[in-house]
Parts: structure tokens; sequence; C-alpha cells
């Protein structure tokens, strides 16, 4: 939540800042500001205001934005209102600051230090901004270490000091910075993305660790004062997977390249036809000798999880826990040394994820997380990681994240059956030739897309939309269902279909559309006799169905998507994608940011 860049070298820090902020505005667009370092040393200059980057670019374009060094934030609002007042930069004194988190002890810090009727908004963020110009007395080091060790919470702070001119300071606990050295200069953001287009070098700002970037490069410090080992990384996505490539919207780039991105998180990690996961340093003992797994995760994340759950209970026949991570501390969770603990996120830096992988992992359990951001929070803090290669993804709607996520679960299933003894190499063969099958059977679904358009048309002006399925059916229902809600605003619910009868029925009216998705051959007979109740009563069923199955009938169908041929483990791949082109295009048709759906942020990084 919230996106922060900062650049301090010899180009027009204006342009570049307000560039990152369009690539940044996943992470929260209510409002948005940047701040600029007078070289002269006669203060701080902000331009912000309330509404999208597109409204501060037309700003600046009226102000003096000069200057090559400068700080930015698109809001997503947590404290205070969306209006130009809480708009990032905040200045107090000498300090100017933006944030990422909250801080959970600003009202005790606003009596603290008498700041009440002294404060121009009502965020937390400027509570910061007024702490640490209360500690500044000329030294940024101190002036920052003081406040830290005040603060309750999360946060990301970039801070410019107006008699420090061309210098930019960070400091973080929990909430992501990333900094990397440019070839006039320095850089910093909370996301890669947004500096990938001037290095492919960068590094991870350690919590507690203050990092000080001026234009001959960066040094970083410990709160003790001692100088720091930054620890490079190297982005090794291509960098052109960070815009557009042509396609009017992010998502509809991001579902376009999951055939690849799949074939980019499985093909490494295939040896002699069998699944290896011994890069990551997951050896076979830990998955042969957990007596059962917990999975923590976070909306898509977690759908992912369930499909996960049905997969290894099936295949490997222990118990799986899908739990939501916002939950799981809350509900006396049970963990122990042997509860294989599974962490999902994309970014990495989900807030309730981490807290509940930590708070796992001082159980004892063993941990595997799946991210797809290489030194994210969520990362550094499990036992081992895999990451899902997917590259950037930028759309809000989670699409190609997920399916990459899946990929990794075949794969940690695959591996499970094998540790454990329970497959031969037939076996073997036939599920990762399978697996393999993915990116082609997905480029087929793909290839469809205008047919898919016309199936989207179908529930354009619905008010209601519900999804009907059994087993795996219902766990990707669920998350297309989600899709369904996130960018196209219609009321949309998955339903287990065995339960319509108890209660869930009276909600199916005249007209009501209904998305049933049948792939699953031991359940074939049960589903099509639900869904022909539903139809009895007016609705309007849209069947998803495996290529090869005979209808009869078929004029009572609303409308037939026959997908293509896989076994029925893996049809949860191309009726994924069947549902995330759905809700792409109703969003799309009814003229919606398909990229930026209403109170909605990509990374959420607080509780």
């Amino acid at each position: 939540m919230c996106g922060i860049i900062g650049y301090t070298g010899t180009k027009k820090a204006s342009e570049i800042m307000l560039d990152a902020l369009e690539l940044l505005e996943y992470r929260g667009y209510d409002s948005a500001g940047i701040a600029l370092s007078d070289e002269a040393g006669r203060g701080t200059r902000i331009t912000k205001c309330a509404g999208r980057v597109k409204d501060l670019r037309a700003l600046c374009e009226k102000e003096d934005v000069s200057g090559c060094c400068g700080i930015g934030h698109t809001r997503w609002a947590t404290h205070g209102g969306v209006c130009d007042e809480n708009a990032h930069p905040h200045r107090f004194g000498k300090v100017t600051v933006i944030h990422n988190g909250i801080i959970e002890n600003y009202r005790q810090l606003i009596e603290k230090y008498e700041l009440d009727g002294k404060l121009l908004s009502q965020t937390d963020s400027e509570v910061v901004a007024a702490v640490l110009s209360r500690f500044y007395e000329g030294d940024p080091y101190s002036a920052i270490r003081k406040t830290v060790l005040k603060l309750k919470g999360t946060f990301a702070l970039a801070i410019m000091f107006d008699d420090i001119p061309g210098k930019i300071f960070a400091v973080r606990n929990v909430s992501p910075i990333v900094a990397a050295n440019t070839e006039d200069g320095a850089i910093l953001s909370s996301d890669v993305a947004a500096i990938v287009p001037f290095t492919t070098q960068y590094f991870v700002v350690p919590e507690f660790h203050v990092v000080c970037l001026s234009r001959d490069g960066i040094e970083m410090y410990d709160l003790s004062g001692d100088k720091a080992y930054i620890e490079w990384l190297t982005v090794d996505w291509d960098v052109s997977r960070s815009d557009k490539g042509g396609y009017p919207y992010y998502m509809e780039k991001e579902i376009m390249e999951q055939p690849q991105v799949i074939k980019d998180t499985i093909l490494p990690r295939i040896k002699d036809g069998k699944p290896d996961l011994s890069a990551e340093g997951i050896e076979d003992s830990m998955l042969a000798e957990c007596q059962r797994i917990c999975v923590i995760a976070c909306g898509t994340a977690m759908h992912a999880g369930l499909v996960g759950k049905s997969l290894i209970q099936a295949m490997i026949g222990i118990h799986v826990d899908v739990v939501m991570a916002s939950e799981f501390m809350y509900n006396d969770p049970v963990v122990d040394d042997k509860t294989l603990v599974i962490a999902i996120s994309q970014s990495g830096e989900t807030i309730d994820t981490l807290e509940a992988l930590k708070f796992a992992r001082k159980c004892g359990s063993p941990s595997i997380s799946i991210v797809n951001v290489k030194g994210a929070s969520i990362a550094r803090a499990s036992e081992h990681v895999i990451y899902t290669n997917a590259g950037p993804e930028i759309a809000v709607a989670s699409t190609k994240a997920y399916t990459t996520q899946l990929a990794v679960l075949y794969l940690l299933t695959a591996r499970m059956a094998i540790a454990r003894g329970l497959w031969d190499e037939a076996q073997t063969q036939s599920y990762m030739s399978e697996l393999l099958r993915v990116p082609e059977v997905m480029e087929e679904v793909l290839s469809a897309k205008e047919e898919i358009h016309h199936i989207a048309d179908t529930i354009l002006n619905a008010k209601d939309v519900f999804m009907i399925g059994r087993g795996l059916d219902y766990s990707i229902l669920l998350e297309g269902s989600l899709k369904l809600k996130e960018v196209s605003y219609i009321h949309s619910e998955a339903y287990a279909s065995g339960e319509l009868k108890h209660g869930t029925i009276a909600l199916i009216t005249e007209e009501t559309p209904v998305i049933a998705v049948v792939t699953q051959d031991k359940l074939k007979s049960k589903e099509l006799s639900n869904i022909k109740e539903v139809q009895s009563r007016g609705a309007k069923v849209i069947l998803l169905i495996k290529g090869d199955e005979v209808l009869e009938q078929e004029k009572i169908w609303s409308r037939i998507f026959r997908l293509p041929v896989m076994a029925d483990e893996f049809m949860v791949m191309p009726a994924s994608v069947v549902l995330q082109l759905i809700a792409y295009y109703v969003s799309l048709d009814k003229g919606l940011d398909v990229d930026k759906p209403r109170n909605l942020a990509k990374v959420v990084t607080v509780e």
C-alpha cells in the first residue's frame, strides 16, 4: 500500500518520479505528490493533490518542479480521508517525509510532543515528520535513530532535510524499500519495478537500517551508527515486462504472458523428468517427515492454496489446512515442528501473511514460502523460498501470479509424492508430462479470447452472478468470482453446487447468470444435476466443460465454452484463464479502469 520513489542525481527528478509514480499507482491512487530539494538550501518545494498521478502531472506543468533531487508518493488512504492536505509528502520544520505503513501510537506521540493544533493533516505520517523535526539539530542520523525508537507499527520512510540538499535518507520496519545506484546518481522505491528502467542491480534495505542516497552513491548504517554491508541482488526478468507491451491494460498483458511465465517457473525445476527443488535447498526429508501442512495466505494466494490442498490431500493423503493469514494468530493456531507451513504471497510483503509466518516459525514449524519478488520480507522470514518467476505484476487483480503459484504447488506435490515413495516411475512421468503441457493448453485458450469476449457480453449488465462447481472446480471458482468482483464491481459469489439446496438456491431468479464449471469426471453427473436445478428456476447458465464431453440438448445452455482436455487435476489451469478473461472483458466493456479498481491496492502492508 502506497508507492514510494526517491531520486537524486543529475537528471530532472520530477520527470523520473512522475513516471515511476504512474507505474506504482497499483499500490495506491487516492492522492499523489512530490517534493524537490532546493540545492541552494532555501527549503523544499512540495506539489501534491488528491486524485491520480495524471492530476499531479497536470499540476506540475503549472508549477516550478525543477531540481535533481526529490521524493514522491502515491497514496492509499489509511489514516485520514482523501484530500490535498492528507496527500504526501508532509513537511514539518526542516523535515519532509513520505511514508508507507501505519504508526499505531501516533495519538500518543501527538500528546507527548504537544502537536495538537500544529498539524495540517489527519495522517499518522505527518506526526512522524513532526517528531523528526523535534529531534533534528543538524545530525540526520541521530534524529532518525531517536524517532524510529519512538514509533510503534510499520513504516517505510523517505526523508529530506532542507539544509542537506541533494540527499535522501530512508529507513524501514516491515514495509519495503529497495535502492540502487544509477549511472548518474541513486534511486529508491517501494517496488523493484520502478527502478529497473535504470539498473538491474538493487538491494533490499534491511529493517532498522538507515540509507543515505546522493549523486555519488549510497551508504548504509545500522541504528548504532556502524556502516553496514549492502547485499546486492540482480533482476532476473525481462525489463520489458514492466511496461504494457502494446496492450491497453496491464491485466490483459499479464493474462497473455501466462504460458511463458509458467515455463519460466517449471522448466528450471525439472531434472531428468522429475521435479527438482534442490536449488531451493528443500530436502526430501522435510517433505517426507511432515505430518500435516498449513497453508497461510490472503485473497488470490489463499485460493491458490485451496487448489494445493485438494492436490496434496488427494495425492499424498495427509491433512492440509488453508488459513486466512489475517485470522491465523487470532484463532489459536495449532502448529508445531511436524507441521509444514507454506506461506504464499505475490509481493512477499503481505503483512498478515508475514506476521503469521513469523508466529509459525516461533512454534518450530519448518516453512516454505512461495513468492514472486526476490528478497521480499516473507522470503527472508522463511526457511526456504520458491520464487514464481512471474515477473512484475502491475494490475491490481492478480492473474499470472496466481497461475505460477499453482505451478509451484503442482511441483511441490509431485516432489512430496516422490519423497514419500508414493509414485513409481510411470506415475511420475505421466504427471510431469501433463504439467509440461500446461503452457500450450493455455495458449489454446488464449487463442479463443474473442469467443470468451462474447461470453462476457452475456453478463455485462448483470447485478449478480453466481458460480457453481464441486471439488477442484469450486476452488477455482472462488478465484474466478473474486476476479469478477474486483474489476467489474458486479456482485459475484462462488458456491459448492452441492450446497445449493441448503439455502443458496433462494437467490436464483429468472435471468440470473450462473457460471458452471464441470471438469472433474467423478463429479460430472452430480454437477450437471445441480445445474439443472438452477436452470429449472430460470437461470441462464454459462458452462465451462471439457472439450470431449457429449452434452444432450445443447440449446438449453446460455453459452458453452469447451476447454482443452487435460487430466482432471490439471483442468484448473485452462479454466482459470477463461475466468480471468471473462472478468477482464466485462470490466473493459463497462468502461472501468481495469488495472486500478476502486478502493483496492495491490500490496497490503498494513493490518
